[in-house]
């Protein structure tokens, strides 16, 4: 009985646990915290959900509302934190510098596909890890390391513009801590007993020998 309680209340704890980091990392992402400041379509982006929104008004794959609707959140809390003030949604584009996104140069995101495709993965995971829990987030912080130390560190591309230069905030680990604390994790799979070998028995010999 001991036994299977402390079972029961180490499982709640690790819930718990995965429950506060998708949280948390739902919170960095949609919010809008600074994670990183690199170039993009939109200028310089330094969210994931900034890039991303980036594309998605670039190649119209969603309705602008959409974007707009998940620009939103980000964007009263830093204007409340600011100047307490609220953003005007029809403004949203402007505020986020995408009305000529369009126009821009796409090789500045084609040059950057980790961290394209890393804050596509880290905004679709931050949705769907406050319902499931998911390695969507973890797959989307690790591209967007490597991108950014690709950039940063390996000078890929090549940037000469000091006023563009790549940039991680300290809040990228915590990103990070989150994204894999919010993995659900199975001990039974991780830990799986041999499965038992049949044991070879020896023949038995007659009792009655057939040699007289």
């Amino acid at each position: 009985m001991a036994t299977a309680s402390s079972s029961s209340s180490s499982k709640g704890w690790m819930g718990n646990i995965q429950t506060t980091a998708a949280r948390i990392f739902f919170i960095l992402i949609i919010f809008q915290i600074p994670l990183f400041r690199v170039p993009c379509r939109a200028g310089m982006c330094t969210t994931p959900l900034h890039f991303t929104s980036s594309q998605l008004i670039t190649s119209e794959i969603f309705p602008v509302p959409v974007v707009k609707a998940l620009l939103y959140p980000g964007a009263l809390a830093n204007g409340l934190l600011r100047n307490m003030t609220v953003p005007s949604w029809n403004n949203l584009l402007e505020i986020y510098n995408l009305t000529n996104a369009k126009e821009a140069n796409p090789v500045t995101d084609l040059q950057r596909l980790e961290v394209l495709t890393g804050s596509y993965f880290s905004v679709a995971g931050a949705l769907v890890g406050v319902l499931k829990s998911g390695r969507m987030s973890m797959f989307g912080t690790l591209l967007l390391i490597w991108g950014l130390i690709k950039e940063g560190i390996l000078g890929k591309p090549v940037n000469t513009d000091p006023t563009k230069a790549v940039y991680v905030y300290p809040t990228m680990l915590l990103a990070l801590i989150a994204a894999f604390s919010s993995i659900k994790y199975n001990a039974k799979k991780i830990v799986r007993p041999a499965p038992a070998r049949p044991i070879a028995k020896p023949l038995q010999r007659s009792s009655k020998s057939k040699l007289k």
